[in-house]
C-alpha cells in the first residue's frame, strides 16, 4: 500500500498566501514528504486564478532535484488540452532529473478553462482526450511512432528524444468518478486513480470493481487503483477539525460562487468526515482508520491525501506530512500487508 500527498497549489483562497510564497513552500512540502517515507507526491493541473500550479512538471521538476526517494506525478495533467509529443518530452525531462520517479497522470480535468486557453471545442472534450491518450501511450514505447489523428498533424517516424531512465513512463488514467474512463483505462491496460470529493467509500467500490472485471474481461493484467481523499492529519482531532474543515469550506465556496452553488461552512464539511465517507481527518489513529476502511471498501494499491486546501498554512502543512509519513503511513502499510498475506494463505490452503 502507498501512502503520500497530493496539492493544487492553492493561492489567494480565504485569505491564504500568494504563488510568491506559496511554491518555495510547497517546495519544502514535498522534500519534508521524502525525508519521512511518503512514497509519492501529486500536483494538479489548474488555468485559473486561485491555483499556484498551471505547469505542474515545472514545479516536479523543482521538486526532484531536492528530494531522492518518493515518486513524483502531476494529479492531474490536462491531456485533452494538450499536445503529447510535449507531454512527453516534458515528463521525460523530470524522470531524467528525477532519475526514474515521474509519472503522469492523465485525465480530461475537472475545469474547462485549459480548453479555451488553448484553443480547443469543447464539443470535442472526450474525444481529445481518447485521441491524445492513445498517442501518448504510443510516443513512450522504444521504437519509432508512425500515427494520424484528427486533432494535430500526423506522425511519421518519430522517436521522441531524449528518452526517460524508465523503460516506459508510468501513465495513471485519473477519473472523477465516470465509468466511462475507467473502463477505457482497463482496456488499455492502465491503473487508474480515482478522485473522490465526498460521499462514501461504499458509493466508489463499483467503480473499482468495474476497473477491475473490466480488465479482466480484456484480458489485462491486473493494474494498481489509487483513491485520492480530502484528508487531513494533526496530533488531535480537534485540531485538524479547526484547521481542515474552515479551509476546505473557503476552497469550496470559491469554486462555488461561479457556478452558483449555495455557500457551505465548516460544519458542512466536517459532516462530510463521517464513517465510511471518503474523507480522513484526525488525530494519526483516526486516519489510519479511516484509510484502512476505505481499503477495506475499495482494496486498492495507493492511497493519496489532499493536505493543503485553500487557506491551510504551510506550518500546519508540514506538521501533517511529518504525522502522515511517520505515524499513519507505516502502520496502515503494515495492517494491509496482514490482511493481504491471510488472505494469500487463504487462497493457497483452499487449493
Amino acid at each position: 500500500m502507498e501512502i503520500g500527498a497530493f496539492t493544487f497549489v492553492d493561492v489567494g483562497v480565504g485569505g491564504g498566501v500568494g504563488p510568491a510564497q506559496r511554491i518555495p513552500e510547497l517546495l519544502e512540502e514535498i522534500a519534508l514528504a521524502d525525508e519521512v517515507g511518503l512514497d509519492v507526491f501529486g500536483l494538479g493541473e489548474h488555468h485559473r486564478p486561485g491555483f499556484g500550479a498551471p505547469a505542474p512538471v515545472v514545479l516536479l521538476a523543482a521538486a526532484a532535484a531536492r528530494t531522492s526517494r518518493i515518486r513524483l506525478t502531476s494529479a492531474v495533467t490536462v491531456l485533452g488540452a494538450d499536445d503529447p509529443v510535449r507531454v512527453f518530452e516534458q515528463f521525460a525531462a523530470l524522470d531524467l532529473v528525477a532519475q526514474g520517479r515521474a509519472e503522469i497522470m492523465a485525465g480530461r480535468g475537472a475545469f474547462t478553462d485549459a480548453y479555451r486557453l488553448f484553443g480547443h471545442d469543447l464539443n470535442d472534450y472526450d474525444a481529445l482526450f481518447d485521441e491524445k491518450l492513445r498517442l501518448l501511450l504510443a510516443l513512450r514505447e522504444p521504437e519509432p511512432v508512425t500515427w494520424k489523428g484528427d486533432f494535430r498533424a500526423p506522425l511519421t517516424q518519430e522517436l521522441v528524444t531524449p528518452r526517460p531512465v524508465q523503460e516506459r513512463l508510468p501513465v495513471w488514467v485519473a477519473s472523477g468518478g465516470n465509468p466511462q474512463s475507467v473502463a477505457r483505462a482497463a482496456s488499455l491496460g492502465l491503473p487508474v486513480a480515482l478522485g473522490t470529493i465526498g460521499g462514501t467509500a461504499d458509493q466508489f467500490a463499483p467503480l473499482a470493481g468495474l476497473f477491475r472485471d473490466a480488465l479482466e474481461h480484456y484480458g489485462r493484467p491486473p493494474q494498481p487503483l489509487a483513491v485520492s481523499v480530502h484528508g487531513f492529519v494533526a496530533d488531535t482531532s480537534q485540531k485538524a477539525a479547526d484547521i481542515y474543515f474552515p479551509a476546505d469550506a473557503a476552497l469550496f465556496n470559491t469554486a462555488g460562487r461561479e457556478r452558483g452553488l449555495p455557500t457551505v461552512t465548516a460544519a458542512d464539511i466536517a459532516a462530510k468526515n463521517g464513517p465510511g465517507s471518503t474523507y480522513a481527518v484526525g488525530s494519526p489513529q483516526q486516519v489510519v482508520e479511516k484509510l484502512l476502511y476505505q481499503h477495506e471498501v475499495l482494496g486498492h494499491q495507493r492511497a493519496l491525501l489532499q493536505l493543503a486546501v485553500g487557506p491551510v498554512g504551510h506550518r500546519e502543512v508540514m506538521r501533517a506530512i511529518e504525522l502522515l509519513g511517520t505515524e499513519v503511513a507505516p502502520v496502515v502499510r503494515a495492517e494491509v500487508a496482514r490482511r493481504e498475506s491471510q488472505v494469500a494463505q487463504g487462497s493457497h490452503l483452499q487449493k
